[in-house]
């Protein structure tokens, strides 16, 4: 992922696309079967114990390993060694021995094979502090749905210790180059389980979910010119949503899923316009004779965030959703791009060309901005759905890497992925 300096607009193989649209700390491994290698070290991280679940080595997914990767993920856990322990969901365990451990929560449960093939997923939550039971589920789930099993038991986990949902369950869009080969990928949020949504000899860029996250605008070179295509994630049955003169690109969806936001050139210059989700004629938002792009919305739907060069390099603008006056956000850089509003309306994650391709967040009431990470050719920020973790694809090490920071940037771990250059991460919404 070479950095260059060639588009005004977007960082490496997707600068290149979009040009051609707009033209025409130390590494800490954690459970490494899994891949997540976390690093940093978070100011509070609460200490839990997940003992092995009974019977999980006759399982095809170890489900304990998995939810202990995914709560050390998210920066506010630490995981206490339980060897030497057994339990299972059914277990009075003694917590005597946990707090000699300095565990503050433990949880435990039992993974059986039901005579369908099916598989009969439990387990049980508790305070080794106030020796709570915190309660427990159990799911009843085919082969291939082990790992969504044992990502909504961290999500239990997360908000029974947190107060605040958990999003192990959500999903992940990215996209991968292996050869002249373009796929785009629909994977859990670790990066693992990645299905093919679809593959192509031409580039696909800039998917984002829909707010129910049942679909996925994408914009695909297939007609030799950019377009702009709805993907239904469960079907695979996909609809073309824009394709006008020129070039159709950078689709956001407004949160309540009526209409997108989109990048169209049918009428000159690239400017922003919106379009229903159902298609039909744009509507014009920016009147300017510069590029505006990357549209994206804040979380009320009344503001949208872009990028522009009309003051002579590409900044991050903010407007009406309706249009009207614009007002410049991002002031420190000459070259901020790739801007993704989090969920609460806090922060605004973007990439900023300081000294490389870099990861920043500002807060949005103070205007203080944070680099939050120490790499060189970051790419396209998305929030998780809570707000507190940031997907983004960037290179690390000399490999190509799919990374999760949280906002803060005092914790990151590497994602799974697919081989390949990878691209476009977008965080899907929670699912029902």
């Amino acid at each position: 992922m070479t950095a260059s300096s060639d588009d005004p607009i977007s960082p490496d193989w997707r600068r290149r696309a979009l040009l051609g649209a707009l033209a025409a700390s130390s590494s800490i491994p954690a459970w490494a079967q899994f891949r997540v290698e976390v690093s940093g070290v978070g100011l509070t991280q609460l200490p839990i114990a997940l003992v092995p679940f009974r019977s999980e080595d006759a399982s095809p997914q170890k489900i304990s390993a998995i939810v202990r990767a995914d709560l050390e993920r998210s920066g506010l856990f630490r995981s206490v060694d339980p060897s030497g322990q057994s339990m299972d969901e059914t277990t009075r365990p003694d917590m005597s021995v946990w707090r000699q451990r300095t565990a503050d929560a433990l949880a435990g449960g039992s993974v059986t094979r039901l005579a369908d093939g099916r598989y009969d997923v439990r387990f049980r939550l508790w305070d080794v502090v106030r020796s709570a039971d915190l309660g427990g589920q159990g799911y009843v789930v085919p082969q291939a749905d082990l790992r969504l099993a044992a990502h909504k038991i961290a999500d239990y986990i997360y908000e029974k210790l947190t107060g605040e949902k958990g999003v192990f369950s959500t999903r992940l869009a990215y996209v991968t180059k292996a050869g002249n080969r373009y796929t785009l990928w629909v994977a859990d949020s670790d990066g693992e389980n990645a299905q093919a949504a679809l593959s192509s000899p031409e580039s696909i860029i800039s998917p984002t979910w829909s707010p129910n996250g049942n679909q996925l605008a994408y914009v695909s070179f297939e007609s030799r010119k950019p377009v702009i295509y709805v993907h239904d994630v469960a079907t695979g049955r996909r609809r073309l949503l824009a394709n006008f003169r020129g070039s159709n690109s950078a689709p956001a969806w407004s949160p309540d899923g009526r209409q997108l936001a989109v990048t169209l050139s049918r009428d000159g210059g690239s400017q922003l316009y919106l379009i229903s989700a159902g298609g039909g004629e744009p509507r014009r938002l920016t009147q300017s004779q510069s590029i505006d792009t990357e549209p994206a919305f804040s979380p009320d739907g009344g503001t949208i965030y872009f990028v522009s060069d009309r003051g002579g390099a590409p900044q991050i603008y903010r407007m009406s959703a309706s249009g009207g006056p614009v007002q410049r956000v991002t002031f420190s850089g000459g070259y901020n791009v790739s801007p993704s509003v989090s969920p609460d309306g806090r922060y605004l994650a973007y990439v900023s060309r300081t000294g490389g391709y870099r990861l920043h967040v500002m807060e949005l009431a103070s205007g203080n901005v944070t680099a939050v990470t120490d790499t060189a050719e970051d790419e396209n920020p998305s929030f998780a759905p809570n707000s507190r973790l940031i997907v983004y694809a960037t290179r690390q090490g000399g490999r190509e890497a799919l990374m999760t920071t949280t906002v803060d940037g005092r914790i990151k771990a590497r994602l799974a992925g697919r081989g390949g250059e990878i691209r476009e991460p977008s965080w899907g919404p929670y699912q029902p």
